[in-house]
């Protein structure tokens, strides 16, 4: 087989997001499939500053990085997400392949813009929903059968990260995008309540969903926590799983043995699921996960992608659904705040 050439990636803004991404492409340079190429950001001491860092070509705009010929072949989209359909669109039309960071973008106009451009011009385009790629996630996927019961924590300690948009498009949607993938049923009902705390936006929410097939699906996102939980437990007929996102551990529970569940038995699973606890003769077990950082597995899905020109494992349409549902999510918390008459305890400007 003839050596292939590697690939030339750039990474555009330089954020949080942009600089683990930064990261893990000169950590994949080793390999020698790809070589990093250039950074884009729009405050020119931060492209200074990678520059200087990483040894590449830096620009504080996409047209003059463009204009510079580089011959970028693929690049990581990092920038806030109101500017993912203008750049991204930019970019394709450039002939450049783009992992774009999650959510998609902030309208579905936006996000079908993406996708237009995407196939206008023969791009891949894949979205970073992070989670898809934790090696727990992808343990539990053969192990799926008839999910009916999902809930879903995901609370963090407030940060600056990410305030151009709300908690459910921040965090939530991490896990809207697991269940989405693991639920082969349109959702018919949502109902949510939301609050800003620390910032203008919604801060924490929690949010329950109904299914088709019947399948009810519970979640809570927070940024202004006191502790960093990234949780979902999903119960199958017999089955229990609980997924450790941050751990990458998949706690699974066989009760099919059992004709049912005392409280006595609930507390050991609660207890089990803290490693405090023996099974006491439930089927109890954590399987085996070859734990890798999910960005570098992100990341390597895209390349390979790029390489055979094949089906990213998260699509732009994938995202759509997530973000529409997410959209959805929050009009009914608006709607909800309005009901209550929560709107004079809020921040909203808008």
């Amino acid at each position: 087989m003839p050596i292939q050439k590697p690939l030339r990636i750039a990474v555009i803004g330089a954020g949080s997001f942009g600089r683990n991404h930064l990261r893990v492409y000169r950590g994949l340079e080793a390999t020698g499939s790809v070589v990093l190429v250039a950074v884009v950001d729009s405050d020119p001491a931060t492209a200074s500053a990678i520059a200087a860092e990483y040894g590449i070509a830096a620009f504080t705009s996409v047209d003059d990085m463009l204009a510079a010929n580089l011959d970028i072949t693929a690049a990581s989209l990092c920038v806030p997400t109101v500017h993912h359909s203008s750049v991204g669109c930019r970019l394709f039309a450039a002939g450049i392949d783009l992992l774009v960071e999650k959510p998609i973008a902030a309208s579905l106009a936006d996000a079908d813009a993406l996708l237009e451009a995407a196939a206008t011009h023969g791009r891949i385009l894949q979205v970073g929903h992070l989670e898809r790629f934790n090696p727990a996630v992808t343990a539990a996927l053969p192990l799926l059968q008839q999910p009916m019961f999902f809930e879903a924590h995901r609370l963090s300690i407030f940060t600056a990260r990410s305030l151009d948009v709300d908690v459910v498009l921040d965090l939530m949607i991490h896990d809207l995008d697991v269940v989405l993938s693991f639920v082969d049923s349109p959702v018919t009902d949502v109902r949510a309540v939301g609050l800003p705390v620390l910032s203008d936006k919604t801060d924490i929410a929690n949010v329950r969903l109904e299914f088709a097939n019947g399948c009810v699906a519970n979640f809570t996102a927070s940024r202004v926590s006191t502790e960093k939980v990234r949780k979902l437990r999903f119960f199958q007929p017999r089955q229990y799983f609980s997924i450790d996102f941050a751990h990458q551990e998949l706690l699974f529970i066989d009760v099919s043995a059992a004709a049912s569940l005392t409280p006595a038995q609930l507390a050991v699973i609660a207890a089990a699921e803290s490693g405090t606890h023996p099974s006491a003769g439930l089927s109890l077990r954590k399987l085996p996960i070859e734990a890798k950082e999910p960005l570098v597995l992100e990341i390597e899905s895209f390349l390979d992608s790029v390489r055979t020109r094949t089906t990213p494992r998260v699509t732009g349409k994938d995202a759509c659904t997530a973000l529409a549902l997410a959209l959805e999510i929050n009009i009914k918390i608006a709607e909800h705040a309005s009901r209550a008459g929560l709107d004079r305890f809020t921040r909203h400007t808008k």
